[in-house]
């Protein structure tokens, strides 16, 4: 008889912790995934900000690098825009070897909350860094020249790109810091600056889904955009954008198609000022979301996997060094 009970305990138990080790499985594998988007990274201050900063493999002390400072967008912070799940920048930067940097954005949250929902003032955008007129230009300048003073940067090779409010911050560093930054690329963000003249020609790239929901393609905020409408703007629209820039530039030919995939185009406009370039991707599809991207949001539409963003901006990146 007490073995047949032992048995029987033994039958309802192994279930229970069967199942608790599967528990501890999935506990363990989600871990090592965030391990893995997190990758390997440094920490700076900057003003008092967080910068992370992603060496490639095989970065060399002795051979300058190109650096891509990566902006996250409004109501994010670092760690989100570092997150290989999301955005997969520092696998690019391991395949092509560039040092990306993952700035942090102003945000008056104290503690453990401290850098979360932060934002970048581009001018007309947004949030609190907006209203309390931070100078994010400035940023964005000593993060260049701090990483400068640590590692070893081609000067001539710094190149800035950012998600949705991130992005319009690449315009008016493009528009105000022409002669750090060599091109910039944004995607889901329009440009937001009152008035823009830069210091000398700069190449310009702009991603941006047919079906944004937030940053409408033909202009205006959509209904994601923001819970409190004060906290934006009435968004410029990819063409008037593109018009800016194509006239900031000094573009004398026509646009030329020089992507075409199903579900995603590229248009070029050559002929620039200084031998620079402005082209326009979009996508039919993706919502507001970084191209090629493995995960969104919850809740988001899934990103377009019609083109690869990391792979367009850096090959963008590259031509204009030339």
């Amino acid at each position: 008889m007490r073995a047949a009970a032992l048995a029987l305990v033994v039958l309802v138990l192994l279930p229970a912790a069967q199942a608790q080790e599967t528990l501890r499985e999935r506990i363990k594998a989600r871990m090592e995934q965030r391990r893995a988007g997190k990758g390997d990274l440094q920490e700076l201050q900057v003003q008092g900000r967080k910068v992370l900063v992603h060496l490639p493999t095989g970065y060399d002390a002795n051979r300058p690098a190109p650096l891509v400072l990566a902006f996250h967008g409004g109501g994010g912070h670092a760690e989100y825009m570092a997150d290989d799940s999301k955005y997969g920048l520092q696998k690019k930067a391991d395949e092509a070897g560039f040092v990306v940097a993952f700035p942090n954005g102003y945000s008056k949250l104290p503690g453990p909350m401290s850098g979360k929902f932060a934002t970048w003032n581009a001018g007309g955008c947004c949030g609190d860094a907006r209203d309390k007129n931070v100078d994010d230009v400035a940023f964005a300048r000593a993060v260049v020249t701090a990483i400068q003073a640590k590692y070893s940067i081609d000067a001539a090779r710094v190149f800035a790109t950012g998600m949705s409010n991130g992005g319009m911050l690449s315009h008016r560093l493009a528009c105000e810091a022409a002669d750090v930054f060599r091109a910039i690329a944004s995607v889901a963000g329009t440009d937001a600056t009152a008035g823009c003249v830069p210091s000398k020609p700069i190449s310009v790239l702009h991603i941006h889904a047919k079906d944004d929901d937030h940053v409408l393609f033909n202009g205006g905020a959509g209904a994601g955009a923001f819970r409190d409408e004060s906290k934006v703007m009435n968004f410029t629209s990819v063409p008037e954008t593109i018009s800016r820039w194509v006239e900031r530039d000094h573009c004398a030919a026509p646009p030329r198609r020089t992507l075409e995939v199903v579900g995603a185009s590229c248009e070029t406009y050559s002929g620039c000022s200084g031998g620079v370039t402005v082209q326009r991707c979009a996508t039919d599809t993706g919502g507001h979301s970084w191209p090629g991207a493995a995960s969104v949001r919850r809740g988001k539409e899934a990103a377009s996997q019609a083109l690869d963003a990391n792979d367009v901006i850096w090959r963008f990146f590259e031509q204009a060094s030339r």
